[in-house]
């Protein structure tokens, strides 16, 4: 007997819209709301919130927050634990179909371009990090300097060395190291991009530069406020002499390095807050920069108040509904 063509035909997975924007537009609030409209679970798309020791100066969700909506890749590594943006767009992607399995809907949250390019975008199948050929090639950029090893990399590949420089240590790291297990270029392993799996449908929060910068700058007092040189004494503290022998890529973060170097009594706090709000500004306007040039994002106005929220949530569905 034929089965009919409503249960032969299979039912596409719903679109999922992902909640993108520079840092302090409000992604985390609005994402709450619409997580609740949809009754959805939460991706974050963040590199710093992953991490279970970096809280304040990650301006990851409070426990409440965490507590309303489950959220995926929030408190889920400690600091030394590898993980790049292949690593979250793989993960990410097998999170969601068993999210959808469950019945349920997803919310991508984040402002992580390259978590959010692999994972909307389609990624490369490379190979998983080695903890031996790593620390080798730590303790090789920590001898002979980043100069030598991008030299290395120039020959080794050189069309993806020209997407870097010896300042991109991490990404320098990685490099070598896939090369090393994979034995490919590469330039070519990228030329192999898995499509991503699902329809992401991307909106970001619009917020005038000028209100963007005033609270950034509020935020970061707001973080001085509730603790952040507490935070940042105690990784310091634990991490501090490891990181100056070999840099910690996520103790490299804005906010961190700033009170490190006043830790190392190489500026004053004055200064190190300061130069965090500045170098903050200057990522943001960097994110939106990407944003703008690398996807096709539907701006919505960043809400200030709850019944703008309730308005962007309203938007959001619609167009999730028409598109």
């Amino acid at each position: 007997m034929k089965e009919s063509s409503a249960n032969s035909e299979r039912i596409a997975p719903p679109k999922i819209p992902v909640l993108l924007g520079a840092t302090a537009s409000g992604k985390t609030a609005l994402s709450l709301s619409l997580a609740a409209a949809l009754n959805a679970e939460i991706i974050s798309a963040d590199s710093r919130q992953i991490y279970r020791e970096l809280t304040i100066g990650s301006a990851k969700p409070t426990d409440e927050q965490l507590a309303r909506v489950p959220h995926h890749f929030i408190n889920e590594l400690d600091l030394l634990d590898p993980f790049d943006s292949g690593a979250f767009a793989a993960q990410a992607t097998e999170r969601i179909a068993d999210i959808l399995n469950h019945g349920k809907r997803v919310v991508v949250v984040g402002g992580s371009t390259l978590y959010l390019r692999g994972l909307t975008g389609g990624f490369s199948d490379l190979p998983k990090g080695d903890a031996s050929i790593r620390a080798r090639l730590l303790d090789e950029l920590h001898q002979l300097g980043a100069a030598a090893l991008y030299e290395r990399l120039k020959q080794l590949d050189p069309e993806h060395a020209a997407t870097l420089d010896d300042t991109k240590t991490q990404r320098l790291i990685r490099s070598l190291e896939v090369i090393e297990l994979s034995g490919k270029k590469l330039s070519d392993l990228h030329s192999t991009v898995k499509p991503p799996r699902f329809e992401f449908i991307l909106f970001g929060l619009d917020v005038p530069r000028e209100a963007l910068y005033s609270r950034i700058n509020r935020r970061v007092d707001e973080m001085m406020q509730n603790g952040f040189l507490e935070e940042a004494t105690r990784l310091y503290e634990q991490y501090g002499e490891r990181h100056r022998a070999k840099k910690i890529n996520a103790l490299e973060t804005v906010g961190y390095k700033e009170l490190f170097e006043y830790l190392d009594k190489k500026i004053t706090l004055a200064d190190a807050i300061s130069l965090t709000k500045q170098h903050t500004r200057n990522y943001a306007k960097r994110q939106l920069t990407y944003f703008r040039n690398q996807f096709d994002v539907q701006w919505i106005p960043a809400p200030t108040s709850d019944y703008e929220a309730l308005a962007a949530v309203e938007q959001i569905l619609a167009h999730l509904c028409h598109s």
